[in-house]
C-alpha cells in the first residue's frame, strides 16, 4: 500500500468514527452495530448501520477499501483508457433516514481511486459530495445546507462550489421523472485537476462540512409534529430515492459490479417506501409545493430581491 493510500485510509476510518459518534449522541436512543466484512476478490470494510432510533428510522456510515486486478464497467466506461489496470477503491458513504418527514434524508460521500498498471504512471482521482432530500422543505435549511457547502470550497476557488453544486443538481436527477432527487448540493468525481496534497485537502473539507450541514437542520426539525398524511408522503417521496439509487447511482452500479458486498451497498435503501399508481400531490399543498418550489434547480445563495 502506497503512502498515500495509507493516508487517504486513515482519514476515511477517523471521519466514519466522528460522523458516527456525531449522529449516535443526537439520536439518543439507538447505537450504530458495526459489521466488519471480507471481499473475496480483494479488500473489504466495515459497515455501521443504525435503526429504529429516537431521530434515524434507518441509516448506515460505510467505509470500504476494496481492490483487483481490473476496474468494472462502471468505472471505466467513462474513461476506456483505464480498462484492464489494477485498482484500489476507498470511500466512507452514509445515507440517514429519519422517522420525522420533517427532517430531511441525507447522504454524503468521499472517496478516492487509484488505477495502476506495470511500466505506467498510477492515474488517481478523488471524487464525493453531498445533497439533501427533504419531504416537508423550509427555505432557511436550504440556504443553510448550501451555505456550509460554499464556505467548505471556498478556500479552493471562487468557481468551485458554483461548479460543483451544478454538477449535483445535473447527477442526481431521475430523468424517467423530470424532476431532481432533492435540494442538492455537491458532486465531484474524477478530480486530479491540482497536486494530490491539494485534491486531498478538498476532499477532507468536503467529508468534514457534512455534520455541520446536517446537524442543525435536525436540531430545528425533529420536534416538529406530524400526520399520518405526511408520514405517508415521505414514503412516496422515497420511492424517487430508490428509483434513483437503483437505476443510476453509479456508487451502487460499481459496488455491485465489483462484487462488493450486497448488504453494504444495498444498506442506502429505506425501510418504509410506497408506490401508488400515477399518484400525485393535491394541488395548492404543502406537498405539491415541494416539487413546484423547491424541487428546482435553484441558487440557494442569491441575494433576496428588493422589494
Amino acid at each position: 500500500m502506497t503512502t498515500r493510500t495509507e493516508a487517504v485510509k486513515a482519514y476515511l476510518l477517523d471521519l466514519q468514527d466522528r460522523i458516527c459518534h456525531a449522529l449516535q449522541a443526537e439520536d439518543g436512543g439507538a447505537q450504530f452495530v458495526e459489521d466488519a466484512w471480507t471481499r473475496p476478490a480483494g479488500g473489504g470494510g466495515r459497515t455501521r448501520v443504525i435503526a429504529d432510533g429516537e431521530l434515524i428510522e434507518k441509516g448506515g456510515v460505510n467505509f470500504s477499501h476494496v481492490f483487483g486486478s481490473g476496474l468494472p464497467p462502471s468505472a471505466s466506461a467513462h474513461r476506456p483508457e483505464l480498462a484492464g489496470r489494477g485498482f484500489e477503491a476507498l470511500g466512507v458513504s452514509l445515507v440517514i433516514h429519519p422517522h420525522n418527514p420533517h427532517v430531511p434524508t441525507s447522504h454524503a460521500n468521499v472517496r478516492f481511486f487509484i488505477a495502476e498498471k506495470e511500466g505506467e504512471e498510477a492515474v488517481w482521482w478523488f471524487g464525493g459530495g453531498f445533497d439533501l432530500t427533504p419531504y416537508y422543505a423550509h427555505e432557511e435549511d436550504c440556504i443553510h445546507w448550501h451555505r456550509v457547502a460554499q464556505q467548505a470550497c471556498e478556500p479552493f476557488g471562487a468557481d468551485v462550489y458554483p461548479r460543483y453544486k451544478a454538477w449535483c443538481d445535473r447527477y442526481f436527477h431521475l430523468k424517467h421523472r423530470g424532476e431532481p432527487r432533492g435540494v442538492g448540493g455537491l458532486f465531484f468525481d474524477d478530480l486530479n485537476e491540482w497536486d494530490f496534497d491539494k485534491s486531498f485537502a478538498f476532499m477532507r473539507a468536503i467529508g468534514d462540512a457534512f455534520i455541520d450541514a446536517y446537524l442543525p437542520i435536525v436540531q430545528h426539525r425533529k420536534a416538529m409534529a406530524y400526520t399520518a398524511q405526511q408520514r405517508e408522503f415521505q414514503e412516496f417521496r422515497r420511492g424517487r430515492y430508490v428509483e434513483f439509487n437503483l437505476v443510476y447511482d453509479r456508487g451502487t452500479l460499481f459496488g455491485l459490479q465489483s462484487g462488493g458486498r450486497t448488504e453494504s451497498i444495498l444498506m442506502s435503501l429505506p425501510p418504509q417506501v410506497r408506490w401508488g399508481y400515477d399518484w400525485k400531490a393535491e394541488p395548492g399543498s404543502e406537498e405539491a409545493r415541494l416539487t413546484e418550489y423547491f424541487l428546482q434547480d435553484r441558487d440557494w445563495l442569491a441575494p433576496a430581491p428588493a422589494l
